[in-house]
């Protein structure tokens, strides 16, 4: 007779709680809006602390912010965050449209947290994303809040458009200088006299970067960042707001919920008074005029066109001592001619900072001629040897680890395979067949997850290989160089360390580092 023992119940056992969160939203911050938002939050607060088993870990709420992106609402990815820290097991919202307009937001947030074993609450739709059979449902009801979504956009661009058509239209943010006083623009006093000697100084003759140069040393506080820069000053100089008007629709939301600059995509609106002016318009219209001369006077007619004549080292001399970029400049000397230099953008900031001193135009230049003629002299003796072993290692090493992982992941399959049947058959529990099915599940994502790094960096490598092939093409047809070019330097170099005044080094495409010394 088998004997059979009896285990008594542990009373000291209890059941682990379920850690709660809920999600709340509103699209604006208007009172009735945010009334709204604390009845959610009062809601969700009182529903899971009557629940026995659960226990609140925490309420999310994002206040007067759009349900299009998620990635501007701040709360919902502290959401996230907690939630793949593990501090979360539920999560609880109103409605799918509360929790994303966005379709494709909608399904990728639901399937990071299912990946992460927590599912989510529909209140409105009753929908429970874990025991959902798929994604059909949820993927037609998220559809259906972006409809809804877009249509409450479409009204609101109708609504803005005939504002601006018949000029009662008012920002909700306005430009330095300016604040709002119930219905009315007015002048901030203060701010009103930087804007005054910043548009002096430029019809003095002074350049945007000197101006803000000024502004910094003299202590004034900045518009937003930590220090007045020459974007900040130039766009003050070239804002009509100053001059009493207001251009509407400088800006517009396409249909993917993305913000673009209006460059005559749609109608824009200009209204001439619109509010008290700073600045005369003679004032605004003579900078404008320096502006546009002193473009016209160095070749860069409009914004655009400022970059497509410069340098091929213009962005690609990095200081060795600080990291800063080299800027080109005009050097002018009583005893000799001008002539061209790179100098450290941090050291002409602040030589505390950085002792760099500049490098001549020519020299870095007849640096690179030296390094390209000796690869070309030399080709059979450093790149042939160089190409040889790329293509060595990517070749063994790689294939190898290839093959291995995609063997372990065959290996993997067939044991889910093999416990499945098991389970069918009724020779394991679920229990077990889901703790180990769970196990091989997680050890064939890591050999995917190292297969697909190893198979991109192969195509770095690969990429290293053609050009390493190419300048060995080029080092095969190419007579020496005599004569700087900007394409061949582009073609072949990704960047230039200035180590010292006296020491270049040219990192080039095809992974080689050499360095040159200069005089």
């Amino acid at each position: 007779m088998k004997t059979v023992r009896r285990i008594e119940q542990n009373q000291s056992v209890q059941c682990s709680r379920l850690r709660v969160a809920a999600y709340c939203r509103v699209s604006t911050d208007y009172d009735a809006q945010l009334e709204s938002l604390e009845t959610q939050k009062s809601h969700y607060e009182n529903y899971i602390r009557m629940q026995d088993n659960w226990e609140l870990a925490g309420i999310y709420f994002d206040e007067g912010i759009s349900g299009t992106k998620s990635d501007s609402r701040p709360e919902l990815q502290r959401l996230m965050a907690d939630c793949r820290a593990g501090k979360i097991d539920y999560i609880l919202t109103k409605s799918i449209s509360r929790f994303s307009r966005n379709t494709t937001d909608c399904i990728d947030l639901v399937r990071s947290l299912l990946r992460l074993n927590i599912p989510i609450y529909f209140e409105k739709e009753n929908l429970n994303t874990g025991s959902m059979e798929g994604e059909l449902i949820l993927s037609i009801l998220s559809s259906m809040a972006e409809d809804e979504s877009r249509s409450i956009s479409n009204n609101s661009k109708w609504s803005l458009e005939r504002r601006f058509q018949n000029g009662t239209f008012k920002s909700s943010s306005l430009p330095y200088g300016y604040k709002r006083e119930g219905e009315d623009i007015v002048i901030i006093p203060d701010e009103a006299e930087i804007i005054k000697r910043i548009f002096a100084e430029a019809l003095a003759g002074k350049g945007a970067y000197t101006i803000a140069k000024g502004l910094n040393s003299d202590g004034v506080p900045p518009i937003r960042k930590n220090e007045w820069s020459s974007t900040t000053v130039f766009w003050i100089l070239r804002n009509e707001f100053y001059i009493g008007d207001a251009v509407f629709q400088k800006t517009f939301t396409d249909e993917s919920f993305s913000r673009h600059l209006n460059k005559g995509y749609l109608t824009r609106y200009r209204s001439n008074g619109h509010h008290e002016a700073i600045i005369s318009r003679a004032d605004f219209e003579a900078v404008a005029f320096i502006i546009a001369q002193r473009a016209s006077e160095k070749g860069i007619p409009g914004a655009k066109a400022k970059f497509l004549d410069r340098s091929a080292l213009s962005g690609k001399i990095v200081c060795g001592e600080c990291g800063g970029i080299f800027k080109h400049r005009i050097h002018h000397s009583l005893s000799s001619r001008s002539y061209s230099a790179w100098c450290c953008s941090t050291h002409l900031r602040d030589k505390s900072r950085c002792s760099m001193k500049f490098v001549r135009d020519e020299t870095v230049k007849f640096a690179f001629l030296t390094m390209m003629n000796k690869l070309i002299f030399a080709k059979e003796t450093i790149l042939m040897p160089y190409l040889k072993a790329l293509k060595g290692n990517s070749e063994n090493k790689d294939m190898q680890r290839i093959s291995a992982l995609e063997q372990q992941i065959s290996d993997i399959a067939e044991q889910q395979n093999t416990i499945t049947m098991l389970m069918a058959q009724g020779c394991i529990d679920q229990v077990l067949f889901n703790q180990e099915n769970n196990e091989l599940k997680a050890r064939a994502a890591r050999c995917r997850t190292e297969l697909n790094a190893i198979k991109q960096n192969s195509k770095g490598e690969c990429s290293i290989i053609r050009e390493t092939s190419e300048l060995i093409a080029f080092a095969s047809y190419s007579e020496m160089l005599t004569d700087f070019s900007d394409e061949v330097f582009s073609r072949f170099v990704n960047s230039i360390t200035a180590v010292t005044r006296n020491e270049i080094s040219f990192e080039l495409k095809c992974g080689l580092t050499l360095k040159e010394e200069i005089e």
